[in-house]
């Protein structure tokens, strides 16, 4: 008799506490992931619109600097897209001599492929 109340008691325990976990709502999968998406966004359209009007190497730098002047760690930032700048640029002196655009563009993706894997 012992051994059927008890096998009992925790069936009525595993099924009460499978229903209080269904009433728990779950997180959104993402939700965290779309706050960033929006705030990324917010903070490029800033950034945008104060560097609307300048053109090329000019507005790339402004956009660096308004998007880096946002981050929670600025000088971080900065030295990050510096260390990007330099592998372009290395990776573009590389390239340059290619004869056609499909021969250019698969010679920066290794060179990018090479940088990434140093």
């Amino acid at each position: 008799m012992s051994k059927t109340l008890i096998t009992l008691f925790g069936a009525a325990l595993l099924a009460a506490s499978t229903l209080l976990y269904a009433q728990t709502p779950p997180a959104a999968p993402g939700a965290d992931q779309a706050s960033k998406r929006e705030k990324m966004k917010a903070a490029h359209k800033k950034a945008y619109q104060a560097c609307e009007g300048k053109k090329d190497a000019e507005h790339r730098d402004c956009m660096r600097t308004e998007m880096c002047a946002q981050a929670k760690d600025p000088a971080k930032c900065e030295a990050h897209w510096k260390e990007r700048a330099a592998a372009f640029n290395k990776a573009y002196d590389a390239c340059k001599g290619k004869a056609t655009g499909d021969e250019f563009h698969a010679c920066m993706r290794q060179q990018h492929v090479t940088a990434k894997g140093k």
